[in-house]
């Protein structure tokens, strides 16, 4: 009886669909980003808040990604993705609606934070979940499955543009995305999932994994690399806002490159030792910085065509590097060094007001009017941001000319 039972629910497990729905779980997170930096200006105005304030409110939802990520990391093998995946569904409609009703500071910092343990949670679910349903391709599907990051902050940027530009406010640009949650929600409904992770190792041996020099170093860059990639990402609509291109144009640009990077990765990331990706990511990443803090109309895309090729393959190389050379670590340390990235942008993202708000001071000060004030401070703080991935170019050549001692 428990042998044909089984049988029967291997057989009703529907792999596309679930691969389908996790695909559009992703965009809705990526979504997210995209549609909350394209507001940032709306909220300014609307509550009165200072740059400050609006980075404690962006960095609330990645500081519920990795809280997200390391509960979800931990409780996999016991719960397994439907669990996580209902819980995703049922925070990302809570936080959209707070998002939508609320009054201030306090009630966004909440939907914030709601959002975010949303996000965590969809990377938690998905990532084992696909491994698993598609246990001898999992490489494969799971970078498919990370195209839709980049391909959903393309969707969200265009759509925010376009609302912005037929004047509909910031409430329903939100409301918007609870579209496509409707369609994922919909799409795991009722169906069958597998019961636990196709794991080599236990959870207990996952945690021991972790405490190794390797995993340590890698979760301190990956701290890094997130914020190289996040920071100039959802903060670009104020950066740009004085300049004279579209910022959701800016964001749409570089999500699109990094998209198909991503679906061609393959060749690059096989050519090129993964610790050779980073070490190009991180020159490229530093040198498309540098250039935006310099740029000037038109040549701010070409700009920012440039730093989309530096963080292209900086997420999924973390991640890949986690699984090839600390294999123990499992799902967990996949979690726990995607959590790594966001609890870092989380901390970050107030810094990141703060400079652009002592930035316009300085510029003020020196006797800038206008919006070349805007202009100047986020100049400013894009050389700061470049420190950043300039520091990683010196760890991850130390990485490359130890990778041989890390190999399996």
């Amino acid at each position: 009886m428990t042998t044909a039972s089984t049988a029967t629910t291997s057989l009703t497990i529907n792999p596309q669909r679930l691969f389908i729905a996790c695909c559009i779980a992703l965009i809705v997170t990526s979504m997210t980003f995209a549609i909350r930096a394209g507001i940032l200006t709306e909220l300014s105005v609307s509550f009165n808040f200072n740059n400050t304030e609006l980075g404690w409110i962006n960095g609330m939802a990645f500081l519920g990604f990795p809280i997200a990520m390391l509960f979800g990391g931990f409780i996999y093998n016991y719960v397994g993705a439907r669990t996580l995946l209902y819980l995703a569904f049922a925070c990302h409609v809570l936080g959209l609606v707070l998002t939508i009703s609320a009054t201030g500071f306090w009630t966004l910092l909440l939907s914030s934070f709601f959002i975010g343990f949303a996000n965590g949670s969809v990377e938690a679910a998905c990532n084992p979940l696909i491994a698993d349903i598609y246990h001898t391709r999992k490489t494969a599907m799971l970078n498919k499955f990370h195209v839709w990051f980049p391909g959903g902050i393309v969707i969200g940027s265009l759509v925010s543009a376009l609302m912005t530009k037929l004047g509909l406010g910031w409430q329903l640009q939100i409301a918007v995305m609870l579209i496509p949650t409707a369609i994922y929600g919909w799409m795991i409904l009722g169906q069958k999932f597998p019961e636990a992770a196709n794991s080599e190792t236990s959870t207990t041996t996952n945690i021991k994994a972790l405490f190794t020099p390797l995993f340590i170093f890698m979760f301190v860059c990956m701290t890094m690399t997130s914020i190289s990639e996040f920071g100039a990402q959802q903060w670009v609509g104020r950066i740009f806002e004085s300049s004279d291109v579209h910022p959701m144009m800016i964001l749409a640009l570089t999500a699109g490159l990094m998209a198909l990077g991503r679906f061609f990765a393959g060749p690059l990331v096989h050519a090129f030792n993964p610790a050779g990706v980073l070490v190009m990511s991180a020159v490229v990443t530093t040198i498309g910085l540098l250039l935006l803090s310099q740029a000037s109309g038109y040549m701010i895309y070409v700009s920012a065509a440039v730093f989309a090729l530096g963080v292209t393959y900086f997420w999924p190389t973390m991640i890949g590097f986690t699984s090839e050379y600390m294999p123990k670590t499992g799902a967990l340390g996949m979690s726990l060094i995607g959590g790594a990235g966001m609890f870092s942008v989380s901390m970050w993202n107030p810094v990141i007001g703060g400079w652009l708000d002592q930035a316009k001071k300085d510029a003020i000060e020196s006797g800038a009017t206008g919006e070349a004030v805007e202009l100047i401070a986020g100049q400013a703080t894009l050389q700061n941001l470049a420190i950043i991935p300039g520091v990683l170019i010196v760890a991850f050549g130390l990485l490359f000319i130890l990778r041989k001692r890390f190999a399996r």
